[in-house]
């Protein structure tokens, strides 16, 4: 999939207009700042180095985010129609673990984290458009965001720092002793965690639905076409008939 330049600058503009319009001062400031910083680098990278993956491809990445922030939104809204405790966490608490919830995806303050894959076998075969920067030490992407967002003097509050930690749901095992606690004392204390997780489900799902459903369609109706025994392809079937012995099997498959 790809995106036109035009869309990938708008895109790059609601991304900034959500920091202004939903984080406060004097960190939006400090966001606004890193942000442009890295412009060029944050507004065409991809979320994902593999095509099944979702938005692997030019200014994917903000196109995942600026989605993750308006399901977000949505969600804090169906949640609080059914009765969330909206005193737990801010809307801005929401919004900027949206915007940040892959922060850790860009990489380092030296190096992109994604690069053009350069072994055709790989692109070809496996899909893989981009491949992981070996320059850059491996750490998991929440942690990586958090680190970058301290060290640029950003700061978080503990509902963002776990929100952002645990927006892989349980797709992570790392977040079980966050998610799948039995216990009240130790169950997450605010919604928010959840609601993140769902937005950034819900804009993959959507992201696959665009990309690959079509795909996977055409090619159903091809293979319904390609094994349907018809009047029209007399010879196939003759040939499939002849090697039956089965009498009445021969007769039952000689009335399809």
């Amino acid at each position: 999939m790809k995106i036109p330049a035009e869309k990938i600058q708008k895109n790059w503009k609601i991304f900034l207009s959500n920091i202004e319009l939903h984080i406060s001062s004097p960190r939006k400031e400090k966001l606004l700042d890193f942000y442009k910083k890295y412009e060029s680098r944050i507004m065409m990278m991809p979320a994902s180095h593999k095509k099944e993956y979702h938005s692997a491809f030019p200014g994917g990445y903000v196109d995942h985010v600026n989605r993750v922030v308006e399901a977000s939104l949505k969600m804090y809204e169906v949640w609080s129609e059914f009765g969330m405790d909206k005193d737990t966490f801010t809307i801005e608490e929401l919004v900027f673990s949206a915007i940040n919830h892959d922060l850790g995806k860009m990489g380092d303050d030296q190096h992109e984290s994604y690069l053009p894959q350069t072994d055709k076998w790989r692109k070809d075969k496996l899909g893989e458009d981009y491949m992981h920067n070996k320059a850059i030490a491996f750490s998991a992407v929440p942690d990586r965001g958090l680190f970058l967002l301290q060290d640029n003097d950003i700061k978080y509050t503990f509902n963002e720092m776990i929100a952002i930690q645990t927006h892989d749901g349980l797709y992570d095992p790392a977040n079980e002793k966050y998610l799948k606690s039995f216990m009240p004392e130790t169950k997450p204390r605010t919604s928010l965690p959840f609601i993140l997780h769902q937005a950034d489900m819900l804009a993959a799902r959507i992201e696959f639905e665009v990309e690959w459903l079509p795909k996977f369609k055409n090619n159903v109706d091809a293979n319904k076409s390609n094994y349907t025994l018809s009047n029209n392809n007399k010879s196939t079937k003759s040939k499939a008939l002849g090697t039956i012995s089965s009498p009445g099997l021969k007769n039952m498959l000689d009335n399809l």
